[in-house]
């Protein structure tokens, strides 16, 4: 079954989707971790993004464990492959900002790789102009904060 290209609804989402990614990376740079009065909140903001950053990558890997179940697959690999993002997210989100928001960027990047190669054969593959732009701006996002931590 292919589908159509995303509805205006599943696009408006998942750019409204992109607005704690960039928020953090700009309250990232607004609030330096210097000095006691910015401190606490730049580190709040940098856990919440890195947390909002694994709550992502784990539904981007979740997507292919539901095509798989929609499909009937068997392919234990494509099952595999689903709980790889959320586990290394969850690893990444429990590092320093400086360092989980890279893993996360990175991860943002290889769950798009991985879907270049799946979504085609699921009939997925006009939602990989949707998926390029977010993920993009996502990494970005993630890099730009890591960068201001």
């Amino acid at each position: 079954m292919t589908l159509a290209y995303p509805a205006q609804a599943a696009q408006r989402l998942a750019y409204l989707g992109l607005l704690p990614f960039i928020g953090g990376a700009v309250l990232a740079w607004l609030l330096p971790g210097v000095g006691d009065d910015t401190l606490e909140a730049h580190a709040f903001v940098m856990r919440g993004l890195s947390i909002y950053a694994a709550t992502v990558i784990s539904f981007l890997g979740a997507l292919h464990w539901g095509a798989a179940m929609q499909r009937g697959d068997a392919e234990t690999a494509v099952f595999a492959w689903s709980v790889v993002p959320a586990l290394l997210a969850a690893v990444a989100a429990l590092m320093p900002a400086y360092a989980g928001l890279v893993v996360h960027g990175l991860l943002l990047l290889v769950c798009y790789g991985v879907d270049r190669v799946r979504y085609p054969g699921w009939g997925l593959q006009p939602w990989l102009t949707l998926r390029f732009r977010c993920t993009l701006a996502a990494c970005l996002c993630c890099f730009l904060a890591a960068a201001a931590t």
